[in-house]
């Protein structure tokens, strides 16, 4: 981890571009698009997203009215994440998931309220945790570029598993997620 602070020197705010810390709803709409596309394909499909908006997040009852086949092909997005950012939608609407608390919550209610929801899984809240909610010790175990970084930086010849990941990370407590950020970097890909 040395080496790779060292190489790479200061990282960037890694607010740059996000939504405001207080917009909750648009961060989990960023981190759905953002899942399994590359930084590139993510930012675009998102900007694209913003666009139909009027450059801004969409509220939950915005997205809900939209034609679902319409949004997915003026925006780029699969039907799956589509179905994804209703579910979202739905949920903030219903109270279901009260946005409003997480910020009270600890790193694993947050996490448990966020994988309630459809198409939220470990790695939409790991994110929302390490770059919305800005929490500073988030291990981001499931990751590929996390693991891809380790296996590189540590000289592992294959994939780490999810206990490898883990158990190197507790070195890096409490301060996982810029030990993360760091991995990311390494890679030159950080998520969106």
């Amino acid at each position: 981890m040395a080496a790779l602070i060292a190489d790479g020197g200061p990282l960037p705010d890694a607010r740059d571009g996000r939504p405001d810390r207080e917009d909750h709803y648009g961060a989990l709409l960023r981190a759905v698009v953002g899942q399994q596309l590359s930084v590139s394909a993510a930012r675009a499909i998102y900007g694209r997203l913003l666009e139909r908006f009027g450059g801004r997040p969409p509220r939950p009852e915005q997205l809900l009215a939209e034609e679902p086949e319409e949004l997915r092909a003026a925006v780029g997005l699969s039907r799956a994440k589509v179905a994804y950012l209703r579910s979202l939608a739905e949920h903030v609407l219903s109270g279901e998931l009260e946005l409003a608390r997480l910020d009270e919550l600890d790193d694993e209610e947050v996490i448990a309220e966020l994988v309630a929801v459809k198409g939220l899984g470990e790695w939409t809240a790991h994110m929302f945790l390490m770059f919305h909610l800005e929490r500073p010790d988030v291990l981001a175990v499931g990751d590929l570029g996390i693991r891809r970084a380790i296996e590189r930086a540590y000289s592992l010849g294959e994939l780490p598993d999810r206990d490898t990941v883990e158990r190197l990370g507790e070195r890096w407590r409490p301060h996982r997620t810029l030990a993360c950020r760091y991995l990311w970097r390494s890679l030159h890909n950080e998520p969106t």
